[in-house]
């Protein structure tokens, strides 16, 4: 077999963006406003299993859109997308992709009928998951490869946990999980929001403004996280999609920045090198307070690094970042 090299380049790079919150965060206004930055004058496609309501904002926007209705098979969700990235428009709108996981049709109702099919016994259960899992990653992979810009809408819910706190009484505390941030959970297979390009959190209180989930370091001045998303992300975001620098933007600690040059290294509030040393010693020393099993550290690790056997050393500053605070809150320590 043959195989050729060529030099990498970042040009026509597709966007998976996850926009995630609770009712009256803002998620379809903002989808709307971000993908009209990144379509310009073309219109976009709205694939819309929220009983039409994306059509509330038809005077507003110029798009195309399709219903979907149940049942919200993995392979229905992949086969519009499919059908609309055909159609060649320039940005696919999803709102909502959390049906995927909890609506009629979904990966949980799968589950549960594969549970039924194998008898509904306890020692079935891990295996009722095989099929649903199956059919999740086979859509996954389908997203990958759209050429359109794809821009997935979650719903979120606010979840609590009992812990042992101190002196070992239960405490009501909110959940921490792995793609959550402050109790909220997006509703979606948990893994999701970490295949995309980025992923916010919209919350009720400050609608449209972004927290992030996933945010990587070449993609955080895109997403200023002190106001709402506009139409200027998106513009900015399909700059860089294409190859440009994406000018006005602000690093981590919201400071105006000029976006660099060809061959110019981006700047950092400190030397990338010291921040990814402090970051780990952090981490280091957390995970000698926590403690966990080594397959715990494994699992996150791959979440927030990528791999489970990565050396920190290789990371970039936002995945390390993001690591660090969700240690943390694991540790019950204020990020």
């Amino acid at each position: 077999m043959s195989v050729t090299f060529r030099r990498g380049l970042r040009e026509n790079v597709g966007l998976l963006v996850g926009l995630i919150g609770a009712s009256g965060g803002g998620k379809t206004y903002t989808a709307m406003r971000l993908a009209k930055g990144i379509a310009g004058d073309k219109p976009f496609a709205v694939i819309d299993t929220e009983a039409r309501r994306a059509l509330h904002y038809a005077d507003q926007f110029t798009f195309d859109h399709a219903d979907l209705k149940a049942p919200f098979t993995p392979d229905a969700y992949a086969e519009a997308i499919a059908a609309a990235d055909e159609a060649h428009y320039p940005v696919i709108v999803v709102d909502s992709a959390s049906h995927e996981h909890a609506g009629v049709g979904g990966i949980l109702d799968i589950q549960e009928a594969e549970f039924e099919r194998l008898g509904r016994r306890d020692a079935v259960k891990m295996l009722s998951w095989v099929e649903p899992k199956k059919q999740h990653r086979k859509m996954v992979q389908r997203l990958l490869q759209v050429r359109a810009h794809l821009i997935l809408c979650f719903r979120a819910e606010e979840k609590i946990e009992m812990v042992r706190g101190e002196g070992g009484k239960m405490e009501v505390r909110k959940k921490v999980t792995t793609s959550g941030i402050d109790g909220w959970v997006p509703i979606c297979e948990k893994n999701l929001p970490y295949e995309l390009t980025c992923s916010l959190l919209l919350l009720p209180d400050k609608p449209g403004v972004p927290q992030p989930i996933k945010l990587q370091e070449q993609h955080r001045h895109l997403f200023p996280l002190d106001r709402p998303i506009t139409e200027e992300s998106g513009r900015q975001l399909a700059t860089w999609a294409a190859g440009g620098h994406a000018e006005g933007g602000r690093d981590r600690q919201g400071t105006i920045v000029k976006s660099p040059s060809v061959g110019e290294t981006p700047p950092h509030s400190a030397p990338p090198d010291d921040e990814r040393a402090a970051l780990i010693e952090q981490a280091v020393t957390l995970l000698r307070e926590l403690k966990p099993p080594l397959k715990d550290v494994q699992t996150w690790k791959e979440t927030y690094l990528g791999s489970p056997s990565i050396d920190p050393r290789m990371c970039d500053v936002a995945a390390l970042t993001d690591f660090v605070k969700y240690l943390q809150a694991r540790a019950g320590k204020a990020a």
